[in-house]
């Protein structure tokens, strides 16, 4: 049996492929492009890019399960399902104890709330403004003149700590150039978009009430982002778990989906 899991995001599409059965000895594979606005193409593609990895092609496929904001638009889908149950199963797999799970995309957040058998008992979304998700942050990083990849990296020499008081994407861009107009140092103005986009999140995890002891695991683009990991664990006096490839778990959560259609 030979399943793929096909996450297509606003900005970035996701394959992982899933090997099960006598004789495969199972095997793991995925890939990631940007989505475009031809959402059909790039998924048969990055499909085919992740099989190609493991010496099979896309018609060597035999379930696929579509998730994320394209998910409807994959003709050739078995099945689609939304971004909560993948995300969570592809959590609960790699982290078997974890209770909540924080997934943050180019253009939405999303926090996940479980009991101890991996069950959704509750989530809350941030669908509707920019902040306190990637796009927010590759914004911030144009405005500042600095790469996404630098920006984290920027941040950790911030010797003065600035409030930014917009939770509106838009107004907070404003508000960054008023700072660099007002002489603010740019490791000063990036430490403070860090700390607001992990504030907009800390809100979300707030929402749903977690568990005093809940194990959290980050997922999306944004968690490959040290400064916001950082800042949301001192938000929350705990340790929050990052997978090795943050950005495919919602992806890989749909291949066990479609393993576990038969």
């Amino acid at each position: 049996m030979i399943v793929a899991g096909l996450d297509i995001g606003s900005t970035t599409t996701k394959a992982v492929i899933l090997g099960f059965g006598q004789g495969f000895g199972g095997f793991y594979s995925d890939s990631m492009k940007p989505t475009g606005i031809d959402m059909p193409s790039v998924s048969k593609e990055v499909i085919g890019e992740a099989a190609g990895k493991v010496r099979l092609s896309f018609n060597d496929i035999e379930r696929i399960v579509s998730t994320g904001y394209g998910r409807i638009s994959v003709p050739f889908r078995t099945r689609e399902m939304t971004e909560i149950t993948c995300n969570a199963t592809g959590v609960r797999k790699l982290y078997p104890q974890a209770t909540l799970a924080v997934d943050i995309g180019g253009q939405d957040s999303k926090v996940i709330k479980m009991d101890a058998s991996g069950r959704i008992l509750a989530f809350a979304m941030n669908d509707r403004c920019a902040a306190g998700t990637g796009q927010f942050l590759e914004g911030a990083a144009r405005t500042l003149g600095v790469s996404i990849d630098d920006l984290a990296k920027i941040s950790r020499e911030s010797k003065r700590k600035i409030t930014m008081n917009s939770t509106c994407a838009v107004f907070a861009q404003t508000e960054i150039v008023s700072l660099i107009t007002g002489r603010a140092k740019t490791e000063d103005i990036a430490a403070a978009v860090h700390e607001a986009v992990a504030n907009r999140v800390y809100g979300l995890i707030r929402s749903v009430n977690p568990e005093p002891a809940a194990q959290i695991v980050m997922t999306g683009g944004v968690a490959r982002n040290a400064a916001v990991v950082g800042s949301l664990e001192r938000m929350l006096d705990r340790e929050i778990l990052v997978p090795n490839n943050p950005q495919v778990v919602t992806a890989y959560g749909a291949a066990l989906l479609a393993e576990d259609l038969g």
